[in-house]
């Protein structure tokens, strides 16, 4: 083998706006309140082998904005990248996609949503930005807390049936 076959390669292959859905359960009368909305979001990452060497990576988002108790609309958007990642060490390969690819993904993702809000006849909302490291180090801490009492669940539950 070359040394080229064994150089990491990370490389986008396309970007794309996976789903996308609005709705506006409220309109037209929505449109008559004079108060100003709260808006909540939610934010979820994922990626997936395609192919050897090729990965999906997923960012979902869901915007909601409320006047009062009711809904003015509800977006909810799903931005995906397809990259290629050859050659790249194992401990490296999942913040990779779990960091790298959402960091590349989510400023379209940000666009599609203000750009349907606004075609929905409301103010654009400009998404924050995320830091992907902080929210993969929350879900890591996440996932082991949860094994974590899965563990004690199953200890205590194979504890209860041997009494």
């Amino acid at each position: 083998m070359s040394d080229q076959n064994l150089q990491p390669v990370f490389q986008i292959q396309r970007v794309y706006l996976k789903d996308l859905s609005l709705e506006q359960p409220n309109s037209p009368a929505i449109f008559l309140e004079q108060e100003a909305p709260s808006i909540e979001v939610t934010l979820d990452v994922a990626a997936e082998p395609l192919a050897e060497g090729i990965f999906e990576s997923t960012v979902t988002v869901t915007v909601t904005a409320k006047v009062k108790d009711k809904v003015a609309f509800l977006v909810e958007a799903k931005q995906a990248g397809i990259f290629e990642a050859r050659n790249i060490p194992a401990e490296q390969m999942d913040p990779l996609l779990g960091i790298g690819c959402p960091n590349i993904v989510y400023p379209y993702l940000r666009s599609n949503v203000a750009d349907a809000i606004t075609r929905a006849g409301f103010p654009p909302i400009h998404l924050t930005e995320i830091n992907f490291e902080a929210f993969y180090q929350q879900r890591l801490a996440n996932m082991a807390e949860q094994a974590k009492l899965a563990a004690e669940a199953g200890n205590t539950d194979a504890a209860a049936t041997t009494h």
